[in-house]
């Protein structure tokens, strides 16, 4: 039986409605932008007729009561990241791969989706970790620093698009080689490494993944709370309403 409220937003359709509701930056947006913050002009503009967004935005789909992997796919990431997620998951099922790497291929670059690209690996294993295996929470987490050295035995090569992003001459910092030295030594390399292999920026054109292929693969290997990614209590469910309501001001 369906429950009738399954595909209900998240909140109510026309929260603050008759007002104008005023879309605040995030600071970490603007930070070394030479932006100016526009907040001392919103907040002078404040009254009954203008408040700051809270809850659901209009321009936004909006995300069912009890939100899944899949939804986040479908309604929040951004069309580049879900592509290139979608085509790096297939590519390591093609290939043979157990379910794990799949599924890692999978999350890899979620945080990229609709979250924050700094750091994107650390962000995304912590996204992932109350859900996932042990394993495919790590090496989500330590593929971002395996990225910038070569490994000869699997034929990855140092990318070439590191070249354009950043130039010949960019060393990444003493975590991100610390870090690719530990994942080099731990039992779990081979899967951390392997999602280097399908990391690819440049896409196939004309190849159309459809998410449902995986639906079994995350049934198995990612453990869906029934209150919903970002009501379920848990150390990062603040993360995932942030997906949400990525517009809130507070």
């Amino acid at each position: 039986m369906t429950d009738e409220n399954e595909n209900a937003p998240s909140t109510p359709a026309t929260p603050q409605a008759g007002r104008e509701r005023m879309i605040m930056p995030q600071p970490i947006a603007l930070v070394g932008t030479g932006i100016p913050s526009p907040q001392p002009e919103m907040m002078a503009r404040l009254g009954p007729n203008a408040v700051f967004m809270m809850g659901d935005n209009p321009a936004l789909p909006p995300m069912p009561k009890a939100p899944t992997l899949l939804d986040f796919f479908r309604l929040r990431f951004s069309a580049w990241a879900v592509r290139h997620l979608l085509q790096s998951a297939k590519s390591a099922l093609d290939a043979g791969h157990d379910e794990k790497v799949v599924m890692a291929c999978l999350l890899h670059d979620i945080s990229n989706g609709a979250l924050i690209r700094t750091d994107h690996g650390y962000w995304s294993a912590q996204l992932v970790a109350p859900y996932v295996s042990e394993e495919i929470a790590w090496a989500v987490k330590y593929h971002q620093a395996l990225r910038y050295f070569p490994d000869e035995s699997v034929g990855y090569e140092y990318p070439e698009e590191y070249i354009r992003f950043f130039g010949p001459d960019y060393v990444p910092p003493e975590y991100i080689r610390r870090d690719a030295e530990e994942a080099r030594k731990h039992r779990w390399y081979m899967t951390s490494r392997l999602i280097t292999l399908y990391d690819k920026y440049s896409f196939q054109e004309g190849w159309n993944v459809d998410p449902e292929e995986f639906t079994d693969i995350i049934g198995r290997h990612f453990r869906q709370p029934k209150e919903g990614l970002g009501f379920d209590n848990s150390p990062v469910a603040h993360m995932w309403r942030t997906m949400i309501w990525p517009n809130n001001f507070l």
